[in-house]
């Protein structure tokens, strides 16, 4: 039997960051990656294989990390783990005990149950080198592809599968696309893209069954209405993989994922867990957040790491930080929109500006950007905030999200110091963040 001090379960991106950080706070320990994938793809950067990149070859998370940091990588199935006798069993025959573990097991596709699910052609996004070649090959074939979700990956999917020549509609339930992160006038904007871009948008639709003799061939929507589809991506989200921990009798929600604590320690205490396949809390009013992203798993990673051997960091729960670009339209948001503040009872107020990302508005490159932030009116403190613009988006986004995390009001906020350079940010007097924190001041004298 092998022994390692500290056993990693799980080799995207919350295992990998997880072996990296384990290794910055303990130096001498012996620490062992245990991953079924021989190669470990970039979760966030699956779409862009179709249009952009051009093969899943090209969008994998390297090894470098894991031999940099002396890591032990075993490519392998963990089948089993014995909490008391603190051992894992492979579907290879290995036995690895360990002195602490953290579980980063992630999620898996949510599948509906639609008539029709079996067909060929019919593809939830699984994180799989061959399977995504394959869903590329079939891409490059046909002429008609439906999305089924509007969120940021369908929407991702949707432009770079237009971007491959094919026809493309995506059918959304909810009222508009990105409608879960965004506020109604950022999703219109994002809907008059995919339009301009040739995409074809139906929110406020559900699809009801796949039809098709052997291979998928429409998509038949609530009220009777076919689409022609020679392949259909399903684009609706993930559930979190959680067989391995129940079967080891851990503490688990079906829907929610692995408990843990603000420590991310499991129920047992040698056992941690970060990443997709555990619970969220969210950040603003401690319930339960069905987040899923790279970001908050890294994150989680961290202080999963951080804490195997000695609590050191806690987590705050999520915020929920977004971005995506549609052409040349990019759209960001971190914490609250306004539906989510009212749904979460929050008094608020919003405050808006726009301005050139650069100055003077002539500078090479420049785009509008615009930031809405949204803020508790009893206590002047951000909940949350959106941006549209160009490239500068994703960074903004994260500005905010910064500011979220530090509780900052209103007020302060106003009257940041900042830099500013005419090639990189917007002037001093128009500086986006700024202004809308002092046009919602306005609103709470």
């Amino acid at each position: 039997m092998k022994m390692t001090d500290i056993l990693i379960v799980g080799g995207s991106a919350a295992g990998v960051t997880a072996a990296m950080t384990a290794r910055k706070f303990h130096p001498n320990a012996e620490i062992t990656l245990v991953r079924k994938e021989e190669k470990v793809l970039i979760p966030c950067g699956i779409p862009y294989i179709f249009g952009t990149i051009g093969t899943p070859e090209k969008n994998l998370i390297p090894d470098a990390g894991l031999e940099k940091n002396k890591v032990n990588k075993v490519i392998d199935e963990v089948v089993s783990i014995d909490k008391g006798a603190k051992t894992i069993a492979t579907s290879g025959g290995e036995t690895i005990g360990y002195e602490r573990m953290i579980l980063t097991t992630g999620s898996l596709p949510f599948i509906p149950r639609l008539p029709g699910i079996e067909l060929d052609r019919v593809f939830p996004i699984q994180k799989d080198v061959d399977y995504l070649q394959g869903l590329l090959d079939t891409l490059k074939k046909v002429k008609d592809v439906v999305i089924i979700g509007g969120g940021f990956i369908g929407v991702e999917f949707a432009d770079e599968c237009r971007k491959m020549g094919t026809n493309v509609t995506v059918v959304e339930l909810l009222p508009h696309c990105l409608f879960l992160a965004c506020d109604e006038s950022a999703c219109e904007q994002a809907e008059t893209r995919l339009a301009q871009r040739g995409i074809r948008t139906l929110a406020n639709h559900r699809a009801e069954a796949l039809l098709g003799n052997g291979k998928v061939e429409h998509v038949q929507l609530q009220g009777g209405e076919k689409l022609k589809a020679n392949a259909v991506i399903l684009g609706i989200g993930v559930t979190p993989n959680i067989a391995l921990a129940e079967k080891a009798g851990l503490q688990v929600h079906e829907r929610n994922g692995i408990y843990v604590d603000e420590f991310m320690r499991t129920s047992d205490s040698h056992i941690f867990a970060a990443g997709d396949c555990t619970q969220k809390r969210c950040y603003f009013t401690g319930r339960p957040s069905p987040l899923r992203l790279a970001s908050i798993a890294a994150i989680e990673a961290r202080i999963a790491a951080a804490n195997l051997f000695g609590l050191r960091r806690r987590n705050a729960g999520a915020i929920g930080i977004f971005a995506t670009q549609i052409a040349d339209l990019a759209l960001g948001s971190a914490g609250m929109t306004e539906k989510m503040a009212r749904k979460a009872d929050f008094e608020f107020v919003t405050g808006e500006a726009s301005a050139p990302d650069k100055h003077p508005g002539c500078m090479p490159e420049m785009s509008d950007l615009t930031v809405k932030l949204v803020f508790d009116k009893n206590t002047g403190v951000l909940l949350g905030g959106q941006v549209h613009g160009g490239a500068t988006t994703g960074e903004v986004t994260n500005f905010i999200g910064a500011i979220i995390q530090q509780k900052a009001r209103a007020e302060e906020i106003a009257t940041f110091q900042i830099g500013t350079h005419p090639a990189l940010t917007a002037s001093p007097i128009a500086y986006q963040i700024v202004n809308a924190a002092e046009n919602a001041l306005e609103k709470m004298r």
